[in-house]
């Protein structure tokens, strides 16, 4: 049950440890105030000990500081962080054909190209987020744009290079499904719906919602899966058995949030909760509490070795998902698994000393490194859950 204390008590959580913890500390550590954008390569108590910028995180860094400069508290600092980065994107993150590169150096020269999109999916959110505040034109139109290049690569079929040879073994993946609908979900909300390469946002949401609980979700299995043939087949071998237990419950709070924007849809709440309820299963490690990171879909023995981690970003979309689910169900379990989860993160990444939270841990909760940032960790999926739990708690969002 939550009782008023209870959550009076998580509503301070979170939005005590987003406005006075974690954008605090990155403004201060991680702010690039000689070049522009945001320095992610930290070290615990804040110190520069690598200066390279991931492309992705100035998108995802001004997107979460515009966005709690829109629905936390008006800070003129914060909007001064989210334009700096993304006029640092805008300055030098494009090369000549228009995509983005996935690294740069500190003052912005290119470092290395990757064939995904998912820095255009987030400079996408940046510049709708920076426009809303804003009211620039010019950056809504670069919202635009970069969301038709996220849709151009990721959609287009034979555009983007093959990870394997597609004649021996074809296979397609989750992740620009997902990333399709909470990147579409942003820009409907901050701009509006607008037709992009043949569809709207919703229309967009609608297709990858239906690819993956056709060709992804196997409950048949227990599993939603992570890689898979064209057809939706599953591929047995390495690859095609891995899960990623926290990839799929974040997957499923993007299709619960949908559920919850269409007024409880029942459909959407019936799907987001059957891949919540067997990837929580396969991911909560019932010897030390938290999530493992990667397990393999026939209790095979998994190919990576960082396999039993705990890795932040997992228990973020965690929280999130068990907290939207009770909202929407008001089943109780809901709310069991997301006291286990926020309990569990709170005391093992939380760092009480420096502030912010650790990235990775030991299975059984010990630190394997002090760096509080890098090419994959920043200010973005912590803030995110941060702001998205109070504000829900709140009935805000």
């Amino acid at each position: 049950m939550m009782t008023p204390s209870r959550r009076d008590e998580l509503i301070a959580c979170y939005r005590d440890g987003l406005i006075n913890d974690v954008l605090p500390f990155w403004v201060r550590h991680g702010w690039d105030r000689e070049q522009g954008g945001m320095l992610t390569g930290l070290d615990r108590d804040g110190t520069l000990i690598d200066d390279d910028k991931a492309v992705w995180f100035q998108g995802r860094a001004s997107w979460m500081f515009a966005t709690a400069y829109r629905l936390a508290e008006p800070r003129e600092e914060w909007k001064q962080v989210a334009l700096s980065c993304v006029e640092f994107l805008r300055k030098n993150a494009y090369d000549v054909e228009g995509k983005m590169y996935f690294t740069l150096t500190r003052e912005g020269r290119p470092l290395r190209m990757r064939r995904y999109v998912f820095s255009e999916s987030f400079a996408a959110i940046a510049f709708a987020a920076c426009a809303k505040i804003t009211g620039d034109e010019t950056m809504a139109k670069d919202a635009w744009k970069a969301w038709d290049t996220y849709l151009h690569y990721s959609f287009t079929p034979g555009f983007m290079a093959p990870k394997t040879e597609p004649t021996t073994r074809p296979m397609k993946g989750l992740a620009p499904l997902m990333i399709a609908i909470t990147t579409a979900q942003e820009l409907r909300g901050l701009l509006g719906e607008k037709s992009v390469r043949g569809a709207t946002c919703t229309q967009w949401i609608d297709r990858a919602m239906a690819e993956i609980e056709r060709d992804f979700f196997k409950p048949d299995m227990s599993a939603l899966m992570e890689i898979v043939a064209p057809d939706g087949a599953p591929l047995d071998h390495f690859d095609g058995r891995q899960l990623n237990p926290g990839h799929a419950i974040e997957a499923a709070w993007f299709i619960l949030h949908e559920a919850k924007h269409r007024n409880g849809d029942p459909g959407l709440v019936r799907l987001g909760c059957a891949i919540l309820d067997c990837m929580w299963t396969r991911g909560w490690d019932p010897k030390h509490g938290g999530i493992l990171y990667n397990v393999d879909v026939r209790g095979l023995p998994v190919q990576e070795y960082w396999h039993h981690m705990k890795f932040w970003w997992p228990h973020n979309e965690a929280i999130i998902a068990t907290l939207l689910a009770w909202e929407l169900t008001q089943d109780a379990k809901y709310l069991e698994w997301h006291a286990l989860v926020h309990d569990w993160a709170h005391g093992h990444f939380a760092d009480p000393e420096h502030g912010e939270w650790f990235g990775y841990l030991q299975r059984d909760g010990t630190p394997t490194s002090s760096l509080k940032g890098g090419t994959y960790k920043g200010p973005f999926h912590l803030p995110r859950m941060q702001l998205y739990c109070w504000k829900l708690l709140e009935g805000v969002s």
